[in-house]
């Protein structure tokens, strides 16, 4: 039994995450365009008639950019608070409310919601599990809650947002009100703080950490690959790329030694 999972886009310019078993799955947001959602999953081997439902977090563009059309074009459900709905357009007879701590049934696959610090109208962080394996996706988080710890402890593998630097954010060409935004506590997790997350609470069956989220000015790549690889033997570290979608991981909730790829080919994809 697996989950399979790929980030298809993670950045300010659009967030969408897979994650399915054999029979079925779910996206996590839609930011990018339908047309571009189409062309990565064709080249992932990813079928869109598998995709049985959409999770929105949040109403930020970056997350909701192309849930309009994708589920319009193919019937997928969306599964949205009822205050973030007031954001989009999506097709009433698609819309699906869900809330606080909700745990939803989409054919072998449960997803539970969970809330979250962000700026944002109703923010919330999603698990996918099945057959005891889980997966969680954890972005645009501005300080990680009891919440998001109970949830990470459960996790095989999870996209986790490492969005800034602290120094780099700190000396960057950010005004001073947008720099306050981003470390303020509703904004978004450091590399530092998202690293103290993992090193504290990680459980000892995690496999695959994918570092996402990250900022074109205020982080690095490499410098984010580096920190976390420095202190981790066990758990593949894998950096999503805000320019192309990932490889398919297949997660399998079996602990087994981690080939570590090349360093460079574990963030190549974030680079160019």
């Amino acid at each position: 039994m697996s989950l399979f999972v790929a980030s298809l886009n993670s950045g300010s310019n659009g967030n969408c995450y897979y994650v399915g078993n054999a029979q079925e799955a779910v996206l996590v947001d839609a930011g990018i365009s339908c047309r571009e959602m189409e062309r990565r999953m064709r080249r992932l081997g990813l079928n869109l008639s598998k995709v049985k439902a959409i999770f929105i977090s949040h109403e930020h563009g970056d997350h909701i950019r192309g849930v309009e059309i994708l589920s319009r074009r193919y019937q997928v459900p969306v599964y949205i608070t009822e205050k973030t709905l007031g954001y989009t357009k999506v097709d009433p007879s698609l819309v699906n409310h869900f809330g606080a701590h909700d745990s939803i049934k989409i054919g072998g696959l449960a997803v539970k919601a969970f809330p979250k610090f962000h700026d944002a109208v109703d923010p919330h962080s999603f698990t996918i599990s099945y057959s005891g394996i889980t997966v969680g996706v954890f972005t645009d988080i501005g300080a990680y809650c009891s919440n998001v710890i109970e949830h990470f402890r459960k996790c095989h593998a999870c996209f986790l947002e490492t969005n800034y630097d602290e120094a780099m954010l700190e000396t960057g060409r950010y005004p001073y009100h947008l720099k306050n935004r981003i470390r303020g506590g509703h904004g978004h997790l450091s590399n530092r703080q998202a690293l103290e997350l993992f090193m504290q609470y990680k459980p000892d069956f995690m496999t695959h950490l994918f570092l996402s989220h990250l900022s074109r000015d205020n982080n690095d790549p490499l410098l984010a690959y580096d920190l976390f690889a420095a202190e981790n033997h066990k758990v593949q570290i894998v950096v999503a790329s805000r320019y192309n979608e990932s490889e398919v991981y297949y997660i399998t909730g079996i602990e087994e030694k981690v080939k570590l790829p090349p360093r460079i080919k574990a963030v190549q994809a974030t680079l160019f």
